[in-house]
C-alpha cells in the first residue's frame, strides 16, 4: 500500500471512531434536526458538561460538527450533514443482522 493510500484509510479511520461512542452518535442524530446549544445537548445525553464538551471536540476535531459562540452559549450544528448517509448504512446493516437471526430461529 502506498503512503496516500495509508494516510487516506488513517483519516477514514479517524472519523469513523469519533463516531464510537452511543452520545457521540446521540449528539449527531439530534444536530440532523438542526443546530443546538451545548446545554441542550447536555441535557439530552443526559452527562455533566465537561464530558459532553470532550464529545463535542472529538466530533469537531474529526470534522463532523462545527460550532459558533453567541454570548455566553456555544451553538453546534453538523458540518457534514452527508454522514446521515452513513447512519442509513449502519441501520440497513442491522435490519439484515435481524432477518438473519429470524432465520435461524424457524
Amino acid at each position: 500500500m502506498d503512503e496516500t493510500a495509508r494516510v487516506r484509510l488513517e483519516a477514514r479511520a479517524r472519523i469513523i471512531k469519533a463516531l464510537g461512542h452511543a452520545s457521540r452518535l446521540q449528539m449527531i442524530d439530534e444536530l440532523s434536526l438542526g443546530e443546538r446549544c451545548v446545554c441542550e445537548l447536555r441535557d439530552l445525553v443526559g452527562a455533566d458538561m465537561s464530558t459532553v464538551s470532550k464529545h463535542l471536540s472529538v466530533l469537531k476535531n474529526a470534522g463532523l460538527v462545527e460550532d459558533e459562540k453567541r454570548g455566553t452559549q456555544v451553538f453546534y450544528r453538523l458540518k457534514v450533514p452527508c454522514v446521515l448517509k452513513f447512519f442509513s448504512c449502519v441501520e440497513a446493516v442491522l435490519e439484515n443482522q435481524a432477518r438473519e437471526a429470524q432465520r435461524m430461529t424457524r
